[in-house]
């Protein structure tokens, strides 16, 4: 357990895109409401995952992290949660068959609601309002009781991170990734894409395995992990407010966790020495995020983890590194040596889609497809230089049809972004472009895995 923490203690640090609440009493009622309320995670769960994370520090397992940018009230269906699932299972299916490794699953889901702003407030036409915080602290439309920031807010987005995990767990673990169904998880808008062929063949070649399986007398039925799956939630800790309110102290073991997922993320904006979020993450047993972007030094990285994971526990810390398809070759290697010269076993992840927004011809922001190609090809290549283990990726995705990342085989245009742009905060890939780029990745990490039998010859 850190020393001298309380969960509170946070407050007495530099916090930094929070937002400003005018009414207090208003925000004590909500964080009152929300500790009476039951843990939307438990301790145990938050410990299953820190082991499958170690097993992907060792270099024996590979991350998959995705989901909304945002999650938002107006669009929340059990349709969007089954199909921004099934995408997950279906690029995790591809990453295991190829590299013939353990796919730990952690969605950006049941919570990731809250995003930084570069400023606190926006003007349009003269009328300055709050900015855009996220659904869980106001609203997006450009109006001053919409754009109000309401507290009441946590206890709507807690009820819907309730309600989303309810459903994971049941499409988890009630038979929706049982292998014999990998046909099914295909969406019906890709049609005959490339990659919903490739994703096809694959499927059939699995189903084979089963059936040898069977007829060798394993029953795939009788074999748990055949039948569902692990699945994790996380989001970045930004709202402290909404993460300590949910921070319980474990029965068993007597440390702190913060129980709104089992894995929470510290922001590049707000991984700074003395940050109110790093004090509040030091303290909780979850597993951790922090981004890393251009801005970080190597001292600055290695006291970070001396003070987030001072016993150096793996599969504690997972970096995820955001520099830019331009910059992650020269960026990324002065952080790796450093970790790696003084033994922190952390996961190294990739996210590629932080460091690639553009502005298009049209006005949409958006993020290139090749742009977040070669960013993880170059995240590969560093890894590959330096001999050590590219553990995971971090994308921000959804299962539905939009159209708001061009380029990839559906070949969205700059043209096309205005057709289904529904994001609320970042552009996202979509269903096609995200299993399209678990393929590309599945090479990666075969070449990767060949490379390390040679070695060990």
């Amino acid at each position: 357990m850190a020393q001298n923490w309380t969960p509170d203690g946070w407050k007495a640090h530099e916090a930094r895109h929070l937002p400003d609440y005018a009414d207090t009493a208003l925000l004590g009622e909500a964080e009152a409401t929300l500790r009476s309320y039951p843990p939307l995670v438990f301790a145990g769960e938050a410990r299953a995952l820190k082991d499958e994370l170690a097993e992907v520090a060792h270099g024996n397992a590979f991350l998959i992290q995705g989901g909304d940018c945002a999650e938002s009230f107006a669009e929340f269906h059990p349709n969007t949660i089954r199909d921004t699932f099934r995408v997950l299972l279906q690029m995790a299916v591809v990453l295991t068959f190829a590299s013939k490794l353990p796919v730990v699953k952690v969605g950006r889901m049941a919570g990731q609601f809250a995003k930084p702003r570069s400023s606190p407030t926006e003007t349009k036409d003269g009328v300055t309002l709050p900015s855009y915080f996220g659904d869980n602290i106001n609203g997006i439309d450009f109006d001053p009781d919409i754009r109000r920031n309401d507290p009441r807010r946590m206890v709507r987005a807690y009820s819907q991170a309730a309600a989303t995990l309810n459903l994971l767990r049941a499409f988890a673990g009630g038979g929706y990734a049982n292998l014999r169904q990998v046909h099914q998880w295909t969406l019906d808008f890709m049609g005959r894409s490339p990659w919903a062929e490739k994703f096809a063949e694959t499927a059939d070649r699995i189903g084979e395995a089963l059936d040898f399986m069977e007829a060798c007398g394993v029953d795939p039925a009788t074999v748990p992990q055949l039948q569902g799956t692990s699945f994790y939630t996380s989001h970045e800790a930004l709202l402290l407010p909404y993460e300590q309110a949910l921070t319980r102290r474990d029965s068993l073991t007597g440390d702190w966790y913060d129980t709104s997922a089992h894995m929470v993320w510290i922001g590049d904006r707000t991984r700074f020495e003395g940050s109110a979020h790093v004090e509040f993450a030091r303290g909780i047993g979850n597993p951790l995020g922090m981004k890393c972007g251009p801005s970080l030094e190597p001292d600055v990285l290695l006291k970070l983890l001396d003070t987030l994971n001072p016993a150096r526990e793996p599969g504690r810390i997972t970096l995820i590194s955001r520099f830019g398809h331009d910059k992650v070759e020269a960026g990324l290697p002065p952080l790796l040596r450093a970790v790696q010269r003084e033994g922190h076993p952390v996961v190294w992840s990739c996210d590629p889609m932080h460091g690639n927004v553009v502005k298009s011809d049209s006005g949409y922001k958006t993020r290139p497809f090749e742009r977040i190609l070669a960013e993880v090809r170059g995240f590969f290549a560093v890894h590959r230089a330096e001999g050590t283990h590219a553990g995971g990726i971090h994308i921000e995705m959804t299962g539905q049809d939009v159209t708001e990342c061009t380029g990839g085989a559906v070949a969205i245009t700059d043209e096309r972004l205005g057709d289904r742009y529904h994001t609320h905060c970042d552009p996202r890939l979509n269903a096609a472009q995200s299993l399209e780029l678990a393929f590309l990745l599945a090479e990666m990490l075969t070449i990767a895995g060949r490379e390390r039998q040679a070695d060990a010859a």
